[in-house]
């Protein structure tokens, strides 16, 4: 079965992309950033509609489209090491914006992505509340990049739900399909890069800002600067600065979010430094949609794995 999805939050499309490469029918999205809308455009062909997810009557435009799978990353700033690391700022409100949205038009499946410090969130509590009372049973795990098939070590934490499902099914799945090593930069892009050190600018100048494509990224945020007269190394930087040392141009930067060489990216260039951080890496999206095909074939075939723990509640220690 060629499952129909909808895409909430879908930003430059990263789930979106990662999805339609598992096989799955992309039929629309949704998200309200201009910029982030108009590449999206560009790059598909379905429905991208502007549309305020924080409005609770939003799930009325959503039901037309009769989504099997509903799929977004709700805004994550407000959880981010990046970010303010401040529930009480707005954007947080969104992941329950998020789960309202599921318990109205009730698709069979969806899938929240966030930052790994959502588990620590009072609106994830809420928002799983939202979704146990709606009767989906929930899996979560926070997921590694690098060993899902990208160049990078970035964390996030994946929360996939079944409408009259059981909790942590799809974590076997999740284990058993993970790589047995991270993949580095030099693993994807063989060696097409002209530098074997890229810098990449730091929160502080407390922490390292040069690293070797022998190893994954560090998780790719919507800043990318040339490197500053005041940054005079660290000792864990993989290379002295020299002239061979550089920041990752933009679209090498989108490529280690496994964007493909042919997406396209047109606009302000601050604008797509932020739509490429706040992606979803194409290729995490594809990891996760061939983990859900995997458990539904499954299940249709009478392959079942069963699980006799705690609830999702219990294991998140809400």
């Amino acid at each position: 079965m060629k499952y129909k999805v909808v895409d909430l939050f879908s930003g430059c499309g990263g789930l979106s992309l990662g999805f339609m490469q598992a096989g799955y029918s992309v039929v629309a999205a949704f998200d309200n950033w201009e910029p982030t809308i108009n590449i999206y455009k560009k790059n598909f062909d379905h429905d991208v509609i502007n549309l305020d997810l924080s409005d609770i009557r939003s799930h009325k435009k959503i039901a037309e489209y009769k989504p099997d799978i509903i799929i977004g990353g709700p805004p994550c700033q407000d959880f981010s090491s990046a970010g303010k690391r401040n529930e009480e700022l707005g954007r947080a409100d969104l992941t329950v914006a998020y789960a309202q949205i599921i318990s109205k038009v009730k698709p069979k499946f969806f899938l929240m992505e966030n930052v790994g410090r959502i588990v620590k969130s009072r609106r994830l509590k809420e928002a799983v509340k939202i979704f146990k009372d709606s009767g989906y049973g929930l899996s979560y795990q926070i997921l590694e990049a690098s060993y899902c098939g990208v160049p990078q070590a970035r964390k996030r934490f994946i929360m996939f739900g079944e409408l009259g499902g059981e909790d942590h099914i799809l974590e076997y799945y999740f284990q058993k399909n993970k790589s047995e090593k991270p993949m580095t930069v030099r693993d994807y892009f063989g060696n097409t890069l002209d530098t074997e050190h890229y810098y990449r600018h730091p929160r502080n100048y407390s922490r390292r800002a040069i690293f070797s494509v022998d190893e994954p990224s560090p998780t790719i945020r919507g800043v990318n600067r040339p490197i500053p007269k005041g940054y005079n190394g660290h000792a864990n930087d993989s290379s002295p600065i020299n002239g061979k040392v550089r920041p990752l141009t933009t679209m090498e930067r989108a490529m280690v979010q496994t964007f493909p060489k042919k997406f396209v990216w047109e606009g302000k260039k601050t604008d797509l430094e932020q739509m490429i951080g706040n992606a979803v890496p194409v290729k995490l999206a594809e990891f996760v949609a061939r983990c859900i095909a995997e458990y539904t074939n499954d299940k249709q075939s009478g392959k079942m794995i069963a699980f006799n723990g705690p609830t999702v509640q219990q294991s998140l220690k809400f």
